[in-house]
């Protein structure tokens, strides 16, 4: 729940609290990505080479103190806010970037793909718990800075786990060729390997939409609901220092069934495919964003109308969610494990740096461009205009992986056969080799 209890689930208590624009608002969520995504390849070198359990350690406790620190930010110093959102970002590197490898050098085949699901469900359900929880102990203390002192007992909660329950495994220690018997590359030869290989990269690409739009939404989802409240009669405007954030509490019950659905129907969905064919995750993940681009215009259209209409429709949304673990499953495949903590680092980086480092501080500064007044209208309409933004490109996002289903099968066949001598392979092949 590290991304989404603050600022997600108390952004109008916040914009209240500071004074702050829309465009201030997303940049909240953007120097967050964007030290996440910066230290991400630095974890996932360190990953690949060193005990992954103590590296996860040091970045949870690090995290921890940090949300602690800023649940004490006065009023005149949003800067100190935002400071600390970009350091909260070295836990979310440390842990995004290393755990996924740790659970694929535990399990093989159809125990993997269950287990990573396991761990995947982590994300949309730990993010809609953190709406529920940030905006009911706000609701409870009547002051949004509470919202920040409850997630740090978790970060310790996890750090003994990790202490007293984890053991580092092998790197490849389950595969048919252990890490021992596979040659350790530079990190260069690593990272050219990588860029050859078209379907991580076409993934990659195709996850950027994902985090665009969840990123979008993550931020701008709860407030948006709570201006269409206003513009439809059912809320009231806030003018005191506590809102109304029941939109996020609700958002956050969405969000774990969304995203429960999402995931759970992404693997048993690739499992069967898979008895047919090796495109199966590509494929599945391509038909979530497309699925999910009408689903998602019609909820920001919806709103105008009706909330009760628009949460209904969020709710179909979860298509788009089943790309989070099936995306991942094909990254384990068509990667060999000692590069697997650098491919996750470089997913990371390129697909926080096109997706959601950008993309709440691009919504907010479109809605406060839009907006010709400062009305409660136009600070609906402003909004619910520049969400639109995200369905076009779960489109685009949808486009990447059918591109990906292309190579999928040639490069899985590569990282199963994996030589050294043998990467030169990679620049001359074509589709279905």
């Amino acid at each position: 729940t590290s991304r989404f209890p603050l600022p997600q689930g108390v952004l109008p208590d916040i914009e209240n609290y500071f004074g702050i624009s829309d465009g201030n608002s997303g940049l909240l969520q953007t120097v967050f990505v964007c030290s996440y995504m910066l230290l991400a390849p630095c974890f996932g070198y360190l990953g690949d080479r060193y005990n992954r359990k103590w590296i996860m350690l040091v970045g949870i406790s690090f995290w921890s103190l940090v949300t602690l620190a800023s649940s004490y930010t006065p009023k005149n110093s949003f800067w100190a806010l935002l400071l600390t959102r970009g350091l909260v970002g070295v836990g979310e590197a440390s842990y995004s970037t290393i755990a996924p490898t740790i659970i694929a050098d535990l399990y093989v085949k159809e125990k993997r793909t269950v287990m990573l699901s396991v761990f995947y469900f982590a994300i949309p359900v730990g993010s809609g718990l953190g709406y529920i929880v940030g905006s009911s102990v706000d609701k409870l203390a009547g002051d949004w800075h509470w919202a920040l002192r409850v997630t740090p007992g978790l970060g310790l909660l996890a750090v003994l786990m990790l202490l007293f329950v984890v053991k580092e495994p092998k790197r490849g220690g389950v595969e048919a060729r252990p890490e021992h018997q596979l040659q350790r590359t530079s990190w260069l030869a690593d990272m050219k390997s990588l860029s050859r290989n078209w379907s991580f990269m076409l993934s990659t690409f195709g996850f950027t939409a994902v985090a665009f739009v969840t990123g979008s939404l993550a931020l701008w989802a709860p407030t948006f609901l709570y201006r269409a409240g206003i513009f439809t009669g059912e809320k009231p405007p806030c003018v005191s220092a506590n809102c109304d954030n029941s939109d996020s509490l609700y958002f956050g019950i969405v969000t774990c069934v969304t995203g429960v659905l999402g995931v759970t129907s992404g693997m048993l969905v690739s499992r069967s495919l898979r008895k047919r064919t090796q495109r199966a995750d590509p494929l599945v993940c391509a038909a979530g964003l497309l699925l999910s681009a009408p689903f998602l215009f019609l909820a920001i259209v919806f709103a105008q109308s009706s909330t009760v209409a628009t949460y209904v429709s969020f709710l179909s949304d979860w298509f788009h969610l089943v790309v989070i673990g099936s995306d991942w499953f094909s990254l384990q495949y068509v990667v060999v494990p000692t590069r697997r903590s650098t491919a996750a680092a470089f997913q990371i980086v390129l697909s926080h740096c096109l997706g959601d480092a950008g993309s709440p501080y691009l919504i907010g500064v479109v809605s406060d461009s839009l907006r010709k007044r400062d009305s409660y209208l136009w600070q609906f309409r402003s909004l619910q205009v520049s969400l639109m933004l995200c369905s076009f490109v779960a489109v685009v996002g949808g486009g990447f992986f059918l591109a990906t289903a292309l190579f999928i099968e040639g490069d899985r066949n590569r990282a199963d056969n994996y030589s050294p001598s043998g990467e030169e392979g990679y620049c001359n092949r074509r589709p279905f080799d």
